[in-house]
């Protein structure tokens, strides 16, 4: 039987769970209208959310905050692919 101290992690590369695509959910804000208001929008409203441009956007994967960026605009591929940079990430290998 092998001696857990010896034991090494799986290297990434060779695990086949890191190919495993996911989605990750970025919130740039919330809104929180009563339903009047929501039965009255149509093409051209404006909903406000409640975080200013300036402020930092969330990155989750399922429920999971991830970490927090800022939108940008990507310079290379497709003009006008939005993009995020990251600017703070959480410990991901921490137990949530």
């Amino acid at each position: 039987m092998a001696d857990p101290r010896t034991e090494t992690a799986p290297r990434a590369d060779t695990n086949p769970l890191t190919s495993v695509p996911i989605e990750i959910t970025v919130s740039v804000g919330r809104a929180r209208p009563l339903v009047r208001d929501l039965l009255q929008l149509d093409a051209g409203s404006v909903l406000p959310l409640d975080k200013r441009l300036e402020d930092p956007v969330e990155l989750f994967v399922g429920d999971r905050l991830i970490a927090l960026g800022v939108l940008e605009v990507q310079d290379e591929g497709e003009r006008g692919q939005l993009a995020v940079r990251l600017t703070e990430v959480t410990d991901l290998k921490a137990a949530g």
